[in-house]
Parts: structure tokens; C-alpha cells; sequence
């Protein structure tokens, strides 16, 4: 399991990474508006601890984009500002909580494994991106409402690029998210190339109106098709 901490606070952000390790967590951190936004557009995570108030913006910003994305990571929010309406845009912004400051550590863990737990059960949670519409519940694809048979990586794969449509994804950073600490083991990257090379066959044969365009030097975009 992986956690994202976003808080600025260094004696908090170290004392909550801590606790958070020692619970069996991979964990990383980010520290303000900026290097939240990069480590979130790079990867996914089981959990993401959220401040609201961040240098060079808000959280609640990151937050809707998430969701704007169809990302369902479970969000904890924790934030000095304790006001009604800060609680209720998180929530509405779909957090899975909201842990007002000061809170005692072994009430943050609790939660963590609450919404890991629980997990999200309700709402639509498809993904749209051209002809493409993918259900991440079901792990189900369709083009022109069409099912497509994917294999799990296959899926994976295609999930991780409709959660990020038009970025630059690093080849590396699609192995680890897809394939874990197993990528590690690896001095080379057939094994992406090939899982790719797969997935465009299909949605070629699907006739798909996007594509994963290679970026020489780089990795890969998931993008319209040139016309």
C-alpha cells in the first residue's frame, strides 16, 4: 500500500511519516501545491493525506482535479481550518474524511485503514476519453459501445493512461505504477514495451480514435489520433 503525504509542516509531515512507515506503508511526501501536482499527475496511490492550505495553492484544487480525472485514490483531508464549509466542499469534492489539526496519530492511522478498508463503492466511476469508456469497478472497456477483451496488465495499462490523458508519461514511472516493486527488478523495459504493443493492437482492431503515441528519449502520451 502507498500514501501520499501533502503537508507542508515539516515536524508534522515527519512525525505522520514516521508513524506511517512503521505501520507497513510505502510512503512519500510532497510539500506544497507544485510537487503534489507532479507526484500525482506520475503516479497513483492507495491514500492521499491532503492539506488544504499549501504554498502556491489550495488543496481542495488538487483534490477536484483528481476527481476530475475519474481518480478515485482514497483522500483524507487534514487542515487547520476546521470551518463547516471547508469540511463540506472536501467532502462534496469527494474526500473519503476530514481530520481536523491537532489530531492524535493513532486516530490518523485508524482512518487510513478505515477508507482503505471500506474502499468506494458507490458512484459512477467510468472513465470517458474519446470513443474509449473504461469502468475501473467492473474492469470492463468498451469502444463505440463495444466490450474489449483486455488482459490485466492490458487493463492496468490503459486505466493509468485514462487517468492522464495528453501528459507525458515517463516509461519508468508506468512500470512502477503498474507492475510495483517488481519493475525494480528489471534492468530493461521489454516487458512494458510488449504489454504496450499489445494494447494498441486492440484498440487499433477496436478502432479506437486514441492512441499511445511514443515520445522518443521520454515514454509515452495517451492522445487523439491525428487526422
Amino acid at each position: 500500500m502507498k500514501i501520499l503525504i501533502i503537508e507542508d509542516e515539516p515536524s508534522l509531515r515527519e512525525l505522520i511519516e514516521r508513524a506511517v512507515s512503521n505501520e507497513g506503508y510505502r510512503v512519500e511526501t510532497a510539500t506544497d501545491f507544485i510537487s503534489a501536482e507532479t507526484k500525482l499527475a506520475g503516479y497513483s496511490y492507495d491514500c492521499i493525506l491532503l492539506d488544504i492550505m499549501l504554498p502556491g495553492g489550495s488543496g481542495l484544487k488538487l483534490l477536484e482535479g483528481l476527481r476530475a480525472k475519474g481518480r478515485r485514490e482514497n483522500v483524507i483531508i487534514i487542515s487547520a481550518r476546521d470551518s463547516v464549509d471547508d469540511r463540506v466542499s472536501g467532502l462534496e469534492l469527494g474526500a473519503d474524511d476530514y481530520l481536523p489539526k491537532p489530531f492524535h496519530i493513532s486516530e490518523l492511522i485508524a482512518r487510513i485503514r478505515s477508507v482503505l478498508r471500506r474502499g468506494r463503492t458507490g458512484g459512477d466511476l467510468t472513465i470517458d476519453i474519446g470513443n474509449i469508456s473504461l469502468d475501473p469497478t467492473s474492469r470492463r472497456v468498451t469502444i463505440d459501445g463495444k466490450g474489449v477483451d483486455m488482459l490485466k496488465k492490458e487493463f492496468d495499462i490503459l486505466l493509468y493512461f485514462m487517468q492522464r490523458p495528453e501528459h507525458l508519461v515517463d516509461k519508468a514511472v508506468l512500470a512502477e505504477a503498474v507492475w510495483g516493486d517488481y519493475a525494480d527488478e528489471s534492468d530493461n523495459f521489454h516487458f512494458v514495451y510488449a504489454q504496450i504493443k499489445n494494447l494498441r493492437r486492440k484498440l487499433e482492431d477496436a478502432g479506437a480514435n486514441v492512441e499511445i503515441r511514443s515520445i522518443y528519449g521520454f515514454g509515452y502520451k495517451f492522445t487523439s489520433k491525428e487526422s
